[in-house]
């Protein structure tokens, strides 16, 4: 197999059509495509061959006092089998290579891709067309390809036999030269319905396995909201209008795949009677007629390559074109690689970090909490003040856009609460990209207070994960995200709701070790959780996106209603003022609820 080890999707015609990105799985791997496309004809055409031996033993071999003329061409007729055995051995590994390294290239290519797309990846495209493309299409444009060997073969094939039904009757020959093309003609409409039929029931496909994941991936919450029978319903319906398509597919299919191996034999017989009828007539000689019916049934391979390759050209063409669209996908400006165009340089040292949209200014080495009615505003900051969002942020004098990417995600880590959890040992997931040393593992565990977790686990740090922390509670993957960020050291740490799923005494204890072990370090968090925001150096409060206040929790309680009324969660604020008073707790345990 040819060496994929280079990015595919380097050369891949991401920009154009889908036929150009077939002849690109074609061109990538041109000399087996070559060789599978020699073996192919010569394997075609050695199918032509028996008819025209056979009649030759019969018209020589069979007179009297010729028995070495028909032991000769016996002997002709037994090579001529044995050497298109073998050639049709070196076609079908040579197509199955093509075949793989197409499935190989297409799916790197869209990894490769994917990971171009980054964290831009779930705002541009459904899980479901993922899953489809790398289920269903990958392995249907790799049939695709085999067009390259046997229908060329079924091209050189029907030349072949038209030459060879010359020598034999101009009449016949016009039969085969014009009713094979009519062939063609009767199934085409068919083929044009079916890429119709096919690219809808892909569509409602990919929208149906993007509904699934998200079912399956929100089960417990959809559970104890209520809301897994509604979702149920959805499916239900979708899964029926997906299975209606799928018998319009069906239907076009049916008639293709029996047009594909009725009409050939219809052909065989009109070709046969009217070869029998000149037989009769003495126009042409028993062998001759032995010939023909021979050419007209081995023609029947052809022809029906003819339709098979028409019929996975269109399935092709489709997936394709779905492979097509998403690598034309761009990422996001703020999270697009490095170009080497970049000129700034990041700060040698710890430095202000500023979003000029919200006005929030985080002051290095401190932990600066942003509060807002609204979750997904205070997030929006963080996504700008992680270049995860086009803006004109800037870290120091310089803005954020202008520095090397790499440099920026070295620096500055955005943790995320619904960041992937790959799957793997404990040890693996948390550590990250790093081997982490076993006392940095302690210290990070310990401050997330995820102790329980390593200790509830039968091997501990080596006890097995699910994908997405499948085998843990919405608490507890919570906690490993955190010590994963924690475990990274960033110099710059910006996480968002860290601990929205933990109840109040965890949440307590994590606010708390959580300021002591990243002192003189730059921490940024996002919470409306009074336990935390006591914790912090400096809390930012925004209205509307915007910063309104700017202080510590117990002055903005003091100065601002509204953060008040925000923070207090329907409990009485001056319970928090009293001295030795503590802030209100959260209304019910969340990380309870999220293990039912």
């Amino acid at each position: 197999m040819a060496d994929t080890s280079a990015e595919p999707g380097a050369r891949a015609p991401r920009h154009r059509s889908a036929g150009r990105y077939l002849w690109w799985l074609v061109t990538s791997q041109r000399w087996r495509v070559a060789a599978g496309a020699s073996y192919g004809s010569l394997w075609m055409v050695g199918l032509m061959l028996p008819p025209y031996v056979l009649s030759r033993a019969i018209d020589e071999g069979l007179a009297p006092g010729r028995m070495p003329a028909l032991v000769g061409w016996t002997a002709v007729l037994l090579g001529v089998g044995v050497l298109n055995a073998w050639l049709g051995m070196l076609r079908h590994r040579t197509m199955t290579r093509i075949r793989m390294d197409a499935t190989f290239r297409t799916v790197r290519a869209v990894v490769a891709h994917t990971l171009r797309l980054g964290a831009a990846l779930p705002r541009k495209v459904t899980a479901g067309e993922v899953v489809t493309i790398g289920i269903g299409d990958v392995a249907v444009i790799s049939q695709t390809l085999t067009m390259t060997g046997p229908g060329v073969g079924a091209v050189l094939a029907y030349g072949v036999v038209a030459v060879l039904m010359l020598g034999v009757s101009p009449l016949l020959a016009a039969v085969v030269l014009l009713g094979v093309p009519l062939l063609a003609l009767l199934v085409g409409p068919l083929l044009g319905r079916l890429q119709g039929a096919e690219s809808r029931y892909r569509e409602r496909q990919s929208g149906l396995a993007a509904r699934l994941t998200d079912l399956v991936g929100g089960l417990r919450v959809l559970g104890g909201l209520g809301g897994k029978e509604v979702f149920a319903d959805r499916y239900r319906r979708d899964s029926r209008a997906l299975r209606r398509e799928g018998y319009r597919v069906g239907a076009a299919t049916s008639w293709i795949q029996a047009l594909g191996v009725g009409l050939p034999t219809l052909f065989l017989a009109a070709v046969t009677w009217l070869s029998a009828r000149m037989a009769a007539q003495g126009d042409i000689t028993v062998g001759e007629l032995v010939a023909v019916y021979g050419y007209a049934a081995a023609l029947v391979v052809p022809v029906s390559f003819f339709i098979e390759g028409g019929y996975d050209l269109t399935r092709g063409l489709v997936a394709a074109r779905r492979v097509v669209r998403f690598l034309r996908r761009e990422p996001d400006t703020a999270d697009a690689p490095d170009t080497g165009e970049e000129t700034g340089r990041t700060p040698e040292e710890p430095a202000v970090l500023r979003d000029p949209e919200s006005g929030v200014e985080v002051v290095p080495g401190q932990l600066t909490a942003l509060a807002a009615a609204r979750p997904a505003e205070s997030a929006a900051v963080v996504d700008r003040l992680g270049r995860f969002a086009d803006s004109a942020a800037t870290w120091g004098a310089v803005r954020l856009d202008e520095l090397p990417l790499r440099q920026v995600r070295d620096r500055i880590l955005v943790a995320d609460n619904e960041a992937d959890l790959f799957a793997g040992t404990l040890r693996e997931v948390i550590g990250g990209r790093r081997e982490p040393a076993g006392e940095a593992v302690d210290r990070a565990v310990h401050t997330a207070l995820a102790e329980d977790i390593v200790r509830g686990l039968a091997d501990g740090l080596d006890s097995p994960v699910e994908a997405q922390g499948r085998n843990l509670s919405g608490g507890q993957r919570q906690r490993l995200r955190l010590v994963r960020a924690l475990l990274a050291d960033p110099e710059v740490l910006l996480a968002v709701e860290p601990t929205s799923a933990v109840d109040a005494h965890t949440e307590a204890a994590v606010a708390g070790r959580l300021h002591a072990a990243r002192a003189g370090r730059t921490t940024v968090v996002t919470s409306t959780s009074p336990l935390l925001l006591d914790r912090a150096d400096t809390v930012c409060f925004l209205v509307d996106g915007k910063v309104a206040a700017v202080g510590s929790h117990r002055r903005l309680l003091d100065e601002q209603p509204a953060y008040r009324r925000l923070v207090a969660r329907g409990e009485d604020p001056a319970r928090s003022d009293e001295p030795g008073g503590t802030p209100a707790p959260r209304s019910a345990p969340l990380e309870e609820e999220s293990a039912r």
